[in-house]
């Protein structure tokens, strides 16, 4: 039985793509477990696996073996309206292309997930606005998302992932289109989110992103070759 603290079980979790006679085992028996309010960066070169784990972790794909926990529950058979669920309930991403409607108000991006949620229509402005407020951005809210800069634009992409008060933010390569200086401001503000409580895993192939976080998990031909803690920066 998993602790309360303990939000994420991999249990030798492995997935074998297929294509045709080609069969490419892209894990090969990974675990590892993530606490409530840790802040993790998932690491390892291109083929690794890492991909594959965000995927899984997300409820975007399952396992082809093994178990996947999510806050006590095993979702590793659910079928895909189990797994929608879980990614609007539960999961607040924030991708490396930002993912944003580009001639739609900064207010209107941010409320969108709690409209798929039927959140409660007269609440969803509040709610919007607090996240809006947690990254700095509460004076953007009527101004058009391609209208604003790429860190800002990033971090409506955080405002938005926050909205449905999940369990995880996971970031995918979340600093891989913005220059360095503003990289470092978005992952400070995942370290000032993280400080709050929120449980925050980046997916990321940089060592100077990864440093912003507390542990570090590598990965390498599918299998974990490191897990440490880190002093973060």
């Amino acid at each position: 039985m998993l602790s309360q603290k303990q939000l994420i079980d991999f249990k030798n979790i492995t997935k074998t793509y297929v294509t045709g006679p080609v069969k490419y085992q892209a894990l090969k028996g990974v675990s590892f477990s993530i606490n409530k309010g840790e802040f993790v960066s998932i690491m390892g070169p291109s083929g690794s696996g890492k991909s594959t784990v965000m995927n899984i972790m997300g409820a975007l794909d399952t396992s082809t073996t093994g178990e996947y926990l999510l806050k006590n529950k095993n979702i590793s058979n659910y079928d895909n309206d189990e797994l929608a669920e879980i990614r609007n309930q539960e999961i607040g991403f924030v991708f490396q292309s930002f993912n944003l409607l580009p001639r739609t108000t900064v207010m209107e991006n941010v409320k969108r997930p709690m409209m798929y949620a039927h959140f409660d229509k007269n609440k969803r402005d509040e709610r919007a606005l607090e996240k809006l407020r947690l990254v700095g951005l509460e004076d953007k809210v009527g101004n058009l998302s391609n209208h604003l800069s790429g860190g800002q634009i990033q971090r409506v992409a955080i405002a938005r992932s926050l909205v449905m008060n999940p369990s995880i933010i996971l970031a995918d390569e979340p600093t891989g289109n913005l220059d360095s200086k503003t990289a470092a401001e978005i992952m400070g503000t995942l370290v000032e989110l993280n400080q709050q409580g929120v449980t925050v895993i980046v997916i990321t192939h940089e060592e100077e992103i990864a440093g912003f976080s507390k542990r570090v998990i590598k990965l390498k031909d599918g299998l974990i070759s490191s897990d440490k803690k880190v002093r973060r920066k």
